[in-house]
């Protein structure tokens, strides 16, 4: 059953080698870059994986860009299709910020923003990010950010899905809020989150099949079907890792299809 990898990264390195990713690094056992990895090698993982489809980041952060908007596009240009460029911008100058998710959506056709509030340090219901919010439900395309205790080292308090996810969907009913790496460990926070707003999703990016909080699975078989979308957090995990054992949770073959792929083509619009 072919997969749609929600959270993934073809990497720059700038953002592979970068000191806030010594921790997932030790964790996961890979290795610094030399150099900047083609796009085969991202492409070969996904299929080795059984992903159809990769919706590949850009990265901006207080030092600046570490995987441009206009590298990404270079990245899903030379995919053949497989990848599709998620938006991120420099949110401490809103009104160009703005402007540049603009032309990311319009001119490199890329299909979604994303955020990480850590990166920032700075809590999702900041001032800075509502010119973004608006934007994107203006332009009808989802919102991905981070939830859950952060792995880089950087503070997690950001990633708390109440109050922040809770407010911003209160404020913005019309925008997609896709919320990746499950929100661990507030998970049962995320879940009541998703339960609530219409438009509020998880992914589970970050964390390998055997690493899903029990009560995720839960939610998974049963009333969250719709709502939970698949997600490596590749190149910091390879789509087979993160897949290995998926047959042991007993999802069912209409709850794997949605979570695997149904889900994202509904919620990205593909």
């Amino acid at each position: 059953m072919p997969a749609i990898d929600a959270w993934m990264q073809h990497p720059s390195l700038r953002l592979i080698n970068h000191e806030m990713l010594a921790s997932l690094r030790r964790w996961t056992g890979l290795e610094k870059f030399t150099e900047d990895p083609p796009v085969a090698t991202t492409i070969a993982a996904m299929d080795a994986g059984g992903v159809q489809l990769g919706l590949s980041c850009a990265w901006y952060g207080p030092e600046g860009a570490l995987v441009s908007n206009d590298e990404a596009a270079g990245f899903v240009e030379e995919s053949g299709g497989r990848l599709r460029g998620v938006a991120g911008v420099d949110i401490r100058r809103p009104v160009a910020a703005v402007r540049e998710l603009r032309r990311a959506v319009t001119e490199l056709r890329f299909i979604a923003l994303r955020i990480v509030p850590w990166l920032w340090e700075l809590e999702p219901t900041d001032r800075l990010y509502y010119p973004l919010y608006t934007a994107c439900a203006e332009l009808g395309i989802p919102l991905c950010t981070q939830v859950g205790h952060t792995g880089p080292l950087r503070p997690s308090e950001t990633g708390r899905p109440i109050p922040y996810i809770d407010r911003i969907a209160l404020d913005f009913p019309e925008l997609d809020i896709v919320c990746g790496h499950i929100g661990y460990p507030w998970t049962t926070e995320m879940i009541a989150v998703a339960d609530k707003h219409e438009r509020v999703y998880i992914d589970t990016s970050a964390y390998t099949v055997r690493r899903y909080p029990a009560e995720l699975v839960d939610y998974l078989r049963g009333r969250g079907r719709s709502k939970v979308l698949f997600g490596t957090n590749y190149p910091m995990i390879t789509p087979a890792k993160a897949l290995d054992g998926l047959g042991e949770l007993g999802l069912g073959e209409e709850a794997a299809e949605l979570f695997l792929s149904g889900n994202a083509k509904r919620v990205f619009g593909l």
